[in-house]
């Protein structure tokens, strides 16, 4: 039987489980689409088939805490997900049936998992917000999330550049320790979970220099995270991510020289973002590349 979270006159919260992913990666798609074509942008996600790929990984991930909508008649009409595995929790993907938009599923999908992170104690929370959806914006607000970084999504194609006094090599289980420490230096807290899937899949990578790590990527891409002494350790990063599907990342806006570097080098502005955080946030002593997390 479905774990029921709260119900109401209209809307039903359960937890999610694995055949949700078709109905609810075809919702995360339509969804999203809409509120990107109605500001003339290209949709977050390609097919409702890419979608329901992601989350068939996402409501299988251990890690990975979800919520499903349910209007009364058993349709599914929304997801939510909470992603537990680090020190900072990360909210997403959340989407809303484009029917059903409006009508107060997604703040409760919100005040679902927000409630859940202080039930744990989690020290923080944060998300990441296509800065063309004023709704959501409002909404996260209210919630209580406060700006903290304005994004630009970069893509085109890999850069296969080589940065003068910096190595980039795969990170192994052996370097765990020395990038938790660089990025405890820099955010005031580790992503020490999501490295150590990163390697295991085999997508992180790091810089030296000097003969220490000065940077480290779970990956160069969205759902990816980077951080670095200084900007020619997110170039050379940048510069040895190798070919993928589709090659993006967000780059900090006020992080001008890496950002005019990056146009420099033929990638594209797409769209803009904004990074929100709830609870503990610091000011980053380095630099960085957020994930679509945080």
């Amino acid at each position: 039987m479905d774990k029921v979270f709260e119900q109401t006159s209209s809307v039903m919260l359960r937890a999610g489980r694995p055949d949700d992913a078709l109905s609810c990666g075809t919702i995360l798609y339509q969804g999203l689409r809409v509120v990107a074509e109605q500001h003339g942008f290209v949709p977050d996600f390609p097919s409702a088939e890419f979608g329901a790929d992601m989350l068939t990984e996402l409501l299988a991930h251990q890690a990975v805490y979800s919520v499903v909508a349910e209007a009364l008649d058993g349709r599914v009409i929304g997801s939510n997900f909470l992603w537990e595995g680090d020190t900072i929790v990360g909210i997403g993907p959340t989407s809303v049936d484009p029917a059903a938009q409006n009508g107060s599923v997604g703040r409760r999908l919100m005040e679902h998992v927000l409630q859940r992170a202080h039930e744990k104690r989690c020290a923080g929370v944060r998300l990441v917000q296509a800065a063309h959806n004023s709704c959501s914006l409002a909404l996260y607000t209210k919630l209580g999330f406060d700006v903290r970084e304005s994004l630009v999504d970069l893509k085109g194609q890999p850069l296969g550049l080589t940065i003068p006094g910096r190595t980039v090599r795969p990170a192994t289980e052996t370097d765990l320790a020395a990038c938790n420490q660089l990025c405890y230096r820099i955010h005031g807290h580790d992503r020490a979970g999501e490295l150590k899937g990163a390697v295991e899949r085999g997508t992180a990578m790091l810089v030296e220099c000097d003969g220490r790590v000065s940077g480290y990527a779970s990956e160069v891409g969205f759902f990816g995270h980077a951080v670095g002494e200084n900007n020619e350790d997110l170039k050379a990063l940048i510069g040895a991510a190798p070919a993928s599907a589709e090659f993006g990342f967000y780059v900090p806006m006020r992080n001008a020289d890496l950002f005019r570097w990056c146009l420099k080098h033929g990638l594209r502005v797409t769209q803009t973002a904004t990074l929100m955080s709830l609870g503990l946030y610091n000011e980053p002593a380095g630099v960085f590349l957020p994930s679509a997390l945080y």
